[in-house]
């Protein structure tokens, strides 16, 4: 079967399904996935913990920050909700622009390279570099943040719909692949510190500077094969009111076409919900294993390491099982899981337990990431022209929940004294989750009516390509 091409394609612009631009597409994954695995679940959190406790022992290791006494496990939840809601501010006007001016790569490379330096610089944190520190960690994130949504943007301009499930699986496999390789150096650096000759602090920081350079340097492969920016087309009437108004332009229209897709806005406000509990469990796992169970930070480094490894397994899993239940169904499965999830957590101890819980974490997360991403590829409009915009409302969206979860985390863990009641409260998020998806269970996902920002239908010459296209459900 012939994919239907995105008029960059008829173009000869963007091939489709190219295994060049796939899997060098494929290779962000590999790039970025470092941050999330060595800076935001695994070595800066234990690091984190300690350099906050050291501050201030004798008062329940409270630090001050910005004239503020605040415990120092709420402040990385404080600061994480942070760093995205001033993503969430920015991503629609940047990603919007981004389509506008046909310079989608050039804002991939920026936030890129924001968040790989910044990544960098935490090689300078220490209990006297708190503050700086911290907003220095709110720059990677951001980083992180603006960069993936012009990333996830791209799926849909290289890949023909039946491939999306697996092109996203991979590129999550990928990251999976790429993050461990490096985890396990900077394990090797802080487990075996005296026996290379430096001190721990400093091997610690060192996996910092090391996520950075990996990140920047490992980017180059799909700025490389990705398709090139192609600019305002010359032709292009200009925009009235300049960049700035056309980019909010954009999202009204955007916006508008939202309201003509009840499946897309169904599937937005699941998605909403289930990823508050999501990415709220896997921000807080390591500091929660750190403070709530006292494990030791090796122990705590291997089980993630592991975690990581499970989550490849997951991705195709879920993937497989998507094609054979449909998207919405699979993850109906894996928000049920999720809730589990939380329930367990609330009663989990140290040991077998601990191991078993974070097993089955890994085996969804890579499922429930990879499928979100893949679905809402396939409720969008087919050949829209404004991808980066529609992927804006997926990121902000994303944000959004982050936002709202890890401060709901962090001010129960502060008033209650205990971060298992604020585990055991996500499981309100999952629930809706869970009722919000069985609203599209059964449905074709993407409605006939594309509307007014779509691409008209290609000719009849091309309908029959059309035919034998698999329903996404």
């Amino acid at each position: 079967m012939t994919p239907t091409p995105t008029p960059l394609a008829a173009a000869g612009a963007v091939e489709k399904d190219n295994k060049r631009i796939t899997t060098g597409w494929t290779f962000y994954d590999w790039a970025n996935s470092v941050y999330p695995l060595v800076i935001t679940s695994s070595i800066f959190p234990i690091y984190w913990g300690a350099v906050t406790a050291d501050i201030n022992p004798a008062e329940g290791n409270t630090v001050d920050f910005l004239g503020f006494q605040v415990p120092g496990s709420s402040l990385l939840t404080y600061a994480i909700s942070f760093s995205f809601l001033l993503i969430a501010l920015v991503s629609p006007f940047l990603t919007s622009l981004a389509d506008f001016s046909g310079r989608k790569k050039l804002f991939l490379q920026i936030f890129c390279y924001i968040g790989a330096i910044s990544c960098a610089g935490l090689f300078f944190f220490t209990k006297g570099t708190l503050t700086l520190s911290t907003f220095v960690f709110i720059a990677a994130t951001v980083g992180f943040s603006g960069s993936i949504v012009f990333y996830n943007s791209y799926l849909p301009d290289i890949s023909s719909e039946e491939k999306f499930d697996s092109l996203s699986a991979k590129g999550f496999s990928m990251g999976y692949i790429g993050s461990v390789i490096l985890l396990v150096i900077c394990l090797v650096l802080v487990t075996f510190n005296k026996e290379i000759g430096i001190e721990k602090g400093f091997a610690t920081r060192l996996s910092f500077l090391l996520t950075g350079i990996w990140w920047a340097g490992f980017a180059q492969i799909p700025f490389f094969t990705l398709p090139p920016d192609t600019g305002r087309p010359a032709d292009a009437p200009a925009a009235e009111g300049g960049w700035v108004l056309n980019g909010f332009r954009e999202l009204g229209k955007v916006w508008d076409q939202l309201s003509q897709l009840p499946n897309l806005k169904k599937f937005l406000l699941a998605y909403f919900t289930y990823n508050m509990g999501v990415q709220t469990v896997m921000y807080v796992a390591t500091i929660f294993g750190d403070k709530e169970l006292h494990l030791e930070s090796t122990a705590l480094i291997v089980t993630i390491l592991l975690l990581q490894v499970v989550a490849i397994l997951g991705a195709y899993l879920f993937a497989k099982l998507s094609e054979a239940i449909g998207n919405t169904r699979a993850l109906s499965w894996s928000v049920a899981i999720w809730g589990c999830i939380c329930v367990a957590g609330y009663f989990v101890q140290a040991g077998w337990s601990f191991y078993a819980l974070a097993s089955v974490i890994g085996l969804t997360m890579g499922g429930i990431q990879s499928l979100s991403r893949s679905t809402y590829s396939k409720i969008i409009p087919e050949n829209t022209p404004n991808s980066a915009a529609f992927f804006s409302f997926f990121d902000v969206t994303e944000k959004l929940s982050i936002v709202i979860g890890t401060a709901v985390f962090g001010v129960i863990a502060q008033i209650t004294g205990s971060m298992r009641n604020s585990i055991l409260s996500l499981i309100v998020f999952f629930i809706l989750g869970f009722i919000f998806l069985l609203t599209l269970r059964g449905k074709k996902l993407r409605e006939d009516s594309l509307g007014p920002v779509a691409v008209p239908a290609p000719p009849p010459a091309s309908a029959g390509a059309e035919m034998g296209a698999p329903v996404a459900r």
